[in-house]
């Protein structure tokens, strides 16, 4: 287990069910401190946490009262970061499906790059649910449309590393990136401010209900949402676009 006064793991949580409290064991074997932010869960999940955790300072469970959305509560645990001094934060879901083992190597990779995002790329198994896996080459696509073909790997995945500063002036903002638009959002909007980003593999595994699985995600709703957001950020692509292109020539 490593221990770290610049790197914390972020995991942003709403009605996970029993997945939770394994997903936090894991992340805590591989490192410390890990951040749990609760968004308005009414499952259960965050009490259970809460009792599991009695006694180790280096998991904290932050709790929201209500549920704004998967980017509220990275912002919310962003901005007890900066406070408490931290540099980065590796965010990850609390399902499961991201890989505790991939958290060192991403945090070394960051080390390496401080100014960079890391951003994982998903090698999924059976276990993916093909509308998941072929739908998000829309986004994949439009994310490439607005950062000029850089070749981010994946606009979607969540297992991330970020630096902390940049990316709460981005949220500060704006009143967006609040919902499941965040991680596509952060990645353009980072990109141009000029952070750079290394792509990096990691695995995905998707747990079926029988095994606790919960998955929040609406085909239809949280399509529009994304839909909408590259919309909305076209028209700020087309305004920063003679600078994109001034930076891509140097």
């Amino acid at each position: 287990m490593t221990f770290s006064t610049t790197h914390l793991v972020l995991i942003p949580s709403y009605n996970p069910g029993v997945r939770l409290l394994d997903t936090v064991r894991a992340a805590r074997e591989h490192w410390a401190p890990v951040w749990v932010v609760d968004d308005g869960s009414s499952d259960g999940s965050a009490a259970a946490l809460e009792a599991a955790i009695a006694g180790d300072p280096q998991v904290r469970l932050w709790r929201r009262s209500c549920n704004g959305g998967k980017g509220a509560a990275i912002f919310d645990g962003l901005q007890q970061a900066e406070r408490a001094g931290f540099s980065h934060v590796l965010t990850m879901d609390a399902d499961g499906q991201h890989p505790a083992a991939s958290i060192v190597p991403f945090m070394a990779a960051s080390a390496a790059a401080p100014r960079a995002m890391i951003l994982g790329v998903p090698r999924f198994d059976a276990s993916a649910p093909r509308e998941r896996v072929y739908g998000r080459r829309i986004s994949n696509w439009a994310t490439g449309v607005e950062t000029l073909g850089a070749g981010v790997g994946d606009s979607l995945f969540g297992f991330r590393v970020y630096p902390v500063a940049p990316l709460l002036e981005v949220m500060r903002s704006t009143r967006w990136m609040r919902r499941f638009d965040f991680d596509a959002e952060a990645v353009v909007r980072l990109f141009w401010r000029g952070v750079p980003f290394v792509n990096l593999a990691a695995p995905v595994r998707y747990f079926p209900p029988r095994e606790g699985g919960v998955s929040h995600y609406h085909y239809v709703r949280d399509n529009v949402l994304l839909t909408g957001m590259y919309f909305r950020l076209f028209g700020s692509f087309l305004l920063q676009l003679p600078r994109l292109l001034r930076r891509r020539l140097v």
